[in-house]
């Protein structure tokens, strides 16, 4: 698989498991002014490939929500769910030069032998199949053979970034037992398909870049520019997100919503635009934009981010 490489394009990739909040509306601000700022190409993905957890209508929702803010994506809307051939193409191309093996054990199977994983952690496979599945027969995954060794990159807010891959998860899925394809693989194909050049994503994603790196190089697709921001946390310090309730965006005050995300960025909008339209609060935004004003950031507490304030949110 080959991909060219073009001027900046970023993108905003999210799960349709519910409706946009606060936490991930930070992220898709962050992405698209950093595109906006650098001249370049800002798209959206609907990454939509467990259809188990998907809740019906949620992409439409986001869709509208993110419109509703003005912000305005280039091209068409990606769709994970449309594209299983080309997941297909890369992990033939991965079969093909022995770079991934089939694997019978289940989830459970694998805790039994390293123990349950610990709260926000993977488990550690430990490479039972590595040598041939346990069971020629039923279903089984496919895992790619992780080489020993740090993967380091640096990245453009959270510094240098390095970790062994086969000592802390081990050889991963690339396609489910039960069928699907994992979201490491699909997330390496679409990025490199569609000349995606930097990722501009939330902190909860900073520990999957190794595995993709190391896809970027099995495949031998260009690896993108990653920046990693804050994720913004409660009262509690739990992260907001759609599988704990995060209320939903209420785009019915675009302007307001804008306004605090700007200020949870360390931007200072003036009081002239408190009342403007989205579409000049960005313009506003983009000209003062520096990714650089989140460096080192990790997590943002609401009270912290002023999104507390945001309608929808309290």
């Amino acid at each position: 698989m080959t991909s060219g490489r073009a001027q900046y394009c970023g993108r905003f990739a999210p799960s349709p498991t519910g409706p946009l909040h606060a936490g991930s509306l930070f992220a898709a601000v962050a992405s698209y002014l950093d595109a906006r700022a650098r001249g370049g190409r800002w798209l959206v993905r609907i990454e939509d490939l467990d259809v188990a957890r998907e809740v019906p209508g949620a992409a439409s929702e986001i869709l509208a929500t993110l419109s509703a803010l003005a912000l305005h994506w280039d091209g068409e809307i990606v769709y994970q769910s449309s594209r299983s051939d080309r997941y297909e193409l890369a992990l033939k191309q991965l079969i093909e030069q022995g770079l991934v093996y089939p694997c019978s054990c289940s989830r459970a199977a694998i805790a039994r032998i390293v123990g349950p994983a610990s709260p926000g952690s993977e488990l550690r496979y430990p490479g039972t199949c590595r040598d041939g599945p346990l069971r020629q027969s039923g279903p089984h995954a496919w895992r790619l053979r992780v080489p020993s060794g740090e993967i380091t990159y640096i990245d453009e807010l959270q510094g240098v970034q390095s970790i062994d891959v086969l000592r802390t998860t081990g050889d991963f899925v690339l396609k489910r037992r039960d069928g699907p394809f994992a979201y490491q693989l699909a997330v390496v194909v679409d990025d490199a398909e569609c000349g995606i050049t930097h990722v501009v994503r939330g902190a909860d994603l900073l520990d999957n870049t190794q595995r993709q790196i190391l896809l970027h190089r099995a495949l031998g697709l260009p690896t993108p520019h990653y920046a990693h921001v804050a994720l913004l946390v409660d009262a509690r310090g739990a992260k907001l997100a759609k599988s704990t309730q995060a209320p939903a965006i209420d785009r019915e005050r675009p302007t307001e919503t804008l306004w605090n995300t700007l200020h949870a960025m360390r931007q200072a909008p003036p009081l002239g635009l408190r009342n403007a339209r989205p579409e000049t609060l960005l313009e506003w935004a983009t000209e003062r934009w520096s990714l650089t004003s989140l460096s080192g950031l990790s997590r943002l507490s609401l009270r912290e981010s002023r999104l507390g304030k945001i309608p929808g949110i309290g």
